[in-house]
């Protein structure tokens, strides 16, 4: 389903900003989740509301009449922090949800699938939430496109041209294996919204030599991806099974229980 008015989690920041205006310029009623609104204009076309993406009720309340939903938060910190804001904030949308279908475009991270085992994911476990927030979306039985980019604005001078990869099985260790622009991925996730042939696919995002393409020529990337498989574990495609279910902690598993329990319920009711 296309949907029309859509709220953006994360709206503040570095990427965010850009998908509200991009929001807004591919003609979506937008609404911006922010924790103070005195601080932040995104012009007269857009509503800000107020509140805090790790309370459930505050999104509830920012859920009311949304049918789409775009996640381009980002913690950048310690495991109790990459929990409550990379993870914490889908688990939150959906229970607000309690069911009820809404789009969906999440940005993760390239290559956190096989990421899972170096310094910088065991200090931070940042990798490991943004997986977890991954499954609880595809468990939803929401439409969906998880979008995973490069390193932000670290591309050469003439990378204008969006490459989508589904290859899950590298690790990726520094720009030199893949960057993007912000706008670009804000382009990309507010494009996918719209675009049946995006449903249910997971990629990496990067840029290489040659010309940036319009929105239109962005169907034929989505509709070449492969589709996520269907079913526990609920990684995405080609993703390696170096982060089994078994592994995760009872509240975990028990979460990704209920989000799929409401799909069933809204399915079978």
């Amino acid at each position: 389903m296309k949907p029309t008015h859509v709220l953006f989690v994360g709206a503040t920041g570095s990427v965010g900003r850009y998908a509200v205006h991009e929001g807004l310029a591919q003609g979506y009623r937008v609404r911006a989740l922010v924790r103070n609104a005195s601080r932040v204009c995104f012009g007269p076309n857009a509503e800000v509301r107020e509140g805090d993406l790790t309370n459930v009720d505050d999104m509830r309340h920012a859920l009311n009449g949304i049918d789409g939903i775009v996640f381009t938060m980002g913690a950048n910190g310690g495991p109790t922090l990459n929990e409550a804001v990379d993870y914490g904030a889908v688990k939150n949308a959906l229970d607000a949800l309690g069911g009820r279908p809404a789009r969906i475009a999440l940005m993760t991270a390239i290559g956190l699938a096989a990421d899972m085992d170096t310094e910088y994911n065991r200090s931070t476990q940042a990798h490991d939430w943004k997986r977890r927030s991954e499954r609880l979306v595809r468990a939803s039985g929401n439409e969906y496109t998880i979008v995973r980019p490069g390193w932000f604005d670290m591309e050469g001078l003439d990378d204008h041209r969006i490459r989508f990869q589904q290859d899950q099985r590298r690790v990726y260790t520094g720009p030199g294996d893949g960057s993007i622009s912000r706008r670009q991925i804000a382009q990309t996730l507010v494009a996918a919204l719209g675009c049946e042939a995006a449903n249910r696919k997971t990629f990496n995002l990067v840029d290489e030599p040659g010309q940036a393409q319009s929105d239109a020529e962005l169907i034929a990337l989505f509709a070449a991806l492969e589709p996520d498989p269907h079913g526990a574990p609920f990684d995405g495609y080609d993703d390696p099974a170096n982060f089994p279910p078994c592994a995760q902690s009872k509240r975990v598993r028990e979460e990704l229980t209920r989000i799929a329990h409401q799909h069933t319920e809204r399915t079978t009711s």
